[in-house]
């Protein structure tokens, strides 16, 4: 290899982007920037019966909105390409050719009748399912026999039977197993394919990548790797296994529950921005305080060493605290941007959207939350006289009908219809009448909207629902306190 820092991601194109995937990709994404490096995405399509239409595009769209370009990878080769494993099938025979040469894997010709006979046996009398090794010792006659025959055949690893592998790992540290508990796994499947765990390995070292970032649940497949590393003379990268995300102690993310993808997040109203910064908490800590990130900001401070090796529990309060904290910092111009898809499906009147956001932006903590606010916008909602009791602003239906009379020709006069505008018009009448604000103000509330809580209050609704719409529903509030 050449010394210089290569990583990968090298997603399956299955569905959707877990949080799981996402984070792998931020952290090998900032172990290649953080070092000046070249991350690569390689598509590892090799089993073809998971594969899901649509699934490469999220995949690819998934990381540019998040902001993490590659720099060699399907459409951008940079010479140790092809980047697509079912683009490269053609390679990985020759290779496990090799290693039946070195001993180090071999001809399997059991059909699938034999396979499940013996898994059943295995089941029975209390055995993990492992393959019995029945093809291991055949002779090189036998095996030239079958293949003249054309009897269809995989190529299993032969795993030692006798002493230990080890590796270490930069999260979990020394990690060592008994050669005897590894299966003979397949490498070459029936249809020329290879499996997951010999094309990665080819792949990873013929693209020099010199750290694996991946799941802990990989751990216990490494030796494995290994194996094939050492049986080819090749250096081993170094590995950095992540603890996975899971939604409490017992339980992991479930997409029922919408919180197993980016997909998921972003269609509640998540912002980009502050899923990455979570993300990249689950199961990482930077030095310090701070917990708001830009991607800018963790290329410059990220190091493996803040990896975690106990599962990441992803707490979604904070995730929300987090993105609410995001919005609170949006330019009033970004956050419009947001949110207006998010009023357009929830209003189907013409409003004031600038001043809606700018209740909006104050109170919201998701973008999902915004639809629920606003059906004032549309229509006042049904609402009982006694709403106009308050005993904090100490209103009663008949002091907000002596509000709202005093209000309505004030408001009806008004040109200029403005928040400004609207709010010194209110207040003049609040001073002249000598009475407390909200004395006047939550009767307001209550005859624009028919609602208790709304974003803004009376003022910021008659600039939103504008003039014409104000004076109908004032008087058709006054015609209901009779």
């Amino acid at each position: 290899m050449s010394g210089k820092v290569r990583t990968r991601f090298a997603p399956s194109p299955t569905g959707y982007m877990h949080v799981g995937n996402l984070r792998t990709a931020l952290y090998a994404y900032l172990k290649a920037r953080s070092a000046g490096g070249t991350f690569v995405l390689r598509i590892e399509d090799t089993d073809q019966e998971r594969f899901v239409e649509g699934a490469l595009d999220i995949i690819y769209g998934t990381l540019r909105e998040t902001g993490l370009l590659w720099d060699e990878g399907p459409d951008k080769d940079g010479g140790f390409g092809p980047y697509v494993q079912s683009d490269r099938k053609g390679l990985y025979l020759d290779y496990a050719k090799q290693l039946i040469e070195k001993g180090a894997a071999y001809y399997c010709f059991c059909d699938k009748e034999r396979l499940d006979e013996m898994r059943a046996v295995q089941k029975a009398s209390g055995q993990a399912p492992h393959y019995d090794g029945q093809c291991r010792e055949l002779t090189p006659e036998q095996v030239q026999e079958k293949l003249d025959a054309g009897v269809p055949y995989v190529i299993r690893q032969k795993m030692p039977r006798t002493g230990t592998t080890s590796f270490e790992d930069v999260v979990y540290g020394h990690i060592e197993v008994e050669n005897s508990t590894l299966d003979d796994q397949i490498l070459l499947k029936t249809d020329g394919m290879p499996t997951y765990n010999f094309a990665n390995v080819v792949d990873d070292h013929l693209m020099e990548i010199s750290h694996v970032i991946r799941g802990s649940e990989y751990l216990s497949s490494t030796p494995k790797y290994n194996l094939l590393y050492q049986a080819f003379g090749w250096p081993l990268p170094v590995y950095i296994h992540c603890p996975p995300v899971m939604k409490d102690a017992q339980n992991k993310l479930s997409k029922r529950n919408g919180d197993a993808s980016y997909q998921d997040l972003i269609a509640k109203g998540y912002l980009t921005a502050a899923v990455l910064n979570y993300i990249a908490l689950c199961g990482w800590s930077p030095k310090g305080e701070q917990e708001i990130f830009s991607l800018e900001e963790m290329e410059k401070i990220w190091s493996e060493s803040g990896i975690s090796k106990s599962p990441a529990i992803f707490d979604s309060e904070k995730l929300r605290f987090m993105n609410a904290e995001y919005i609170r910092r949006m330019t009033p111009e970004e956050f419009f941007a947001a949110a207006e898809p998010w009023i357009d499906q929830a209003v189907k009147t013409p409003c004031d959207k600038k001043v809606l956001c700018h209740v909006l932006q104050q109170r919201c903590e998701v973008l999902g939350d915004i639809p629920a606010q606003l059906p004032f916008v549309d229509a006042v909602q049904e609402y009982d006289v006694e709403m106009y009791t308050s005993k904090k602003m100490k209103t009663t239906p008949e002091t907000a009908k002596e509000a709202l009379t005093a209000l309505l020709p004030v408001l009806e006069e008004l040109q200029d219809w403005t928040v400004e505008k609207i709010h010194a018009a209110c207040f003049d009448l609040i001073a002249k009448l000598e009475v407390k604000n909200g004395w006047m103000l939550w009767p307001l509330r209550v005859a624009l909207s028919g609602m208790q809580f709304t974003p803004g209050g009376g003022i910021e609704i008659a600039a939103i629902i504008g003039k014409e719409r104000t004076m109908e529903r004032l008087r058709a509030a006054l015609a209901k306190l009779g």
